[in-house]
């Protein structure tokens, strides 16, 4: 079987983490979708580490790393994260493994990437530029280079037959940027890519869950980043919902059993879009300063709010989600009170259901009120250690989804983790 780790909101919600947690019960590591913008922060040995296309189970020795074909593969940035894993010691060659069917993302990618962004003026998405959406579109197209490609003696000419057709499309926006430098580095990591465990996806997976080995499907970003079921048209170019994990790993849907759901114990977005409870007073403030909110890829400050339970539903629904993980429950240590939002309210009338593009309507949260622990949960080592206040909020929480929070992330290190 294969169970599934993804995120409930809008991406960061600690998937890194919890998917290191859980990896040593695996045998199989598979990432599903999504590209280099994805940024999963795990701390080995006591340093920092973000991978952005590696899964996170590559730190724990014998389990089996695959990058499935729903991924859009940047091999120059797959180059520095090998080389950043090597130097802990952990050797890419024998456990991580690249499906055939996965495409590529080529320099001439970012360059539209870059272009159409700019042309949208003041209508941004919020792109983090780095070829995601435009290598999807090549793959919609029927358009895309394939990393099985990269074994082709003919790749070269492969890569100018499509590097060709995108400087036509560059030439509508004006774009002039010299891009040499990006091809050089992308021709020496092809290379390097080359060297590395290239497999036919779909049966190497399958013949995994045949013998009867455990795989756990990780996701990248969140639901509410999904191209279809997302606060669209601010999304993300892939399924990142649990029915992406079939078409990105060649899984059928019998095959999937948990789908473990991740959420913070509040909200942070990145980039525009909707987002109904986003603070923008001092508590906003404060709880970006305290969950040190700015992007694993990026760098970019996080915009901050009270957890929404309306869209966390949502994505409880659309992904089938059978428990939930709480991460950064400690950020809230300090708060006296706590708002969790219980509905929309749009033209005077209230909803607790997600609506079609939000952004297009004068929507309101609608707030219940909660006191908050006042205490460091950090030292907490069970569940019976925390407070009477924090398990109000969390059995709220749990009676509104319908789907119980079973783990509560108390802190960044590894082992800072509460089962209940």
């Amino acid at each position: 079987m294969v169970d599934v780790i993804l995120g409930l909101q809008w991406g960061d919600e600690g998937k890194g983490k919890i998917v290191d947690f859980f990896a040593p019960a695996y045998d199989v590591i598979a990432r599903f979708q999504g590209g280099p913008n994805a940024g999963h922060t795990l701390y080995v040995k006591g340093e920092k580490v973000v991978l952005h296309q590696i899964p996170s189970g590559i730190f724990h020795a014998g389990i089996i790393n695959l990058i499935g074909n729903g991924v859009v593969l940047d091999p120059v940035t797959l180059k520095k994260e090998c080389e950043k894993v090597a130097a802990f010691g952990i050797d890419v060659k024998k456990n991580l493994f690249i499906a055939e069917r996965t495409n590529i993302i080529v320099p001439t990618h970012r360059a539209l990437d870059k272009a159409a962004e700019l042309a949208k003026g003041d209508e941004k998405i919020g792109s983090t530029l780095k070829g995601i959406g435009p290598a999807y579109m090549d793959k919609t197209g029927r358009n895309a280079l394939r990393v099985g490609d990269l074994l082709h003696p003919d790749f070269a000419l492969f890569y100018k037959k499509l590097k060709d057709k995108h400087l036509q499309l560059l030439g509508n926006y004006n774009f002039t940027d010299d891009i040499s430098e990006w091809e050089k580095e992308f021709f020496d990591a092809v290379e390097f890519v080359k060297t590395l465990n290239i497999v036919n996806g779909e049966y190497f997976i399958n013949k995994k869950i045949a013998e009867g080995k455990k795989v756990l499907a990780e996701g990248a970003q969140g639901s509410m980043l999904d191209v279809d079921f997302g606060t669209f048209p601010f999304v993300t170019s892939s399924n990142t919902i649990s029915a992406g994990v079939s078409t990105g790993l060649g899984v059928a849907p019998n095959k999937i059993g948990e789908v473990i759901g991740i959420t913070k114990a509040y909200c942070t977005r990145v980039g525009s879009g909707p987002f109904p409870t986003e603070l923008f007073d001092a508590t906003g403030d404060e709880l970006r300063k305290i969950g040190s909110e700015f992007g694993a890829t990026t760098g970019r400050p996080r915009r901050c709010g009270w957890i929404d339970l309306v869209a966390l539903k949502f994505a409880c629904m659309v992904n089938g989600i059978t428990q939930i993980v709480m991460t950064k429950a400690d950020v809230l240590d300090s708060f006296k009170h706590l708002q969790v939002c219980v509905a929309y309210d749009i033209n005077g009338k209230q909803t607790e259901e997600v609506p079609y593009q939000m952004n297009k309507l004068p929507l309101k949260p609608v707030y219940k009120e909660f006191a908050g622990w006042g205490k460091p949960i950090s030292e907490c080592s069970k569940w019976d250690d925390l407070p009477v206040e924090m398990n109000d909020y969390l059995a709220f929480i749990n009676n509104y989804l319908g789907v119980k929070v079973t783990f509560v992330s108390n802190g960044p290190g590894r082992d800072q983790i509460i089962q209940s």
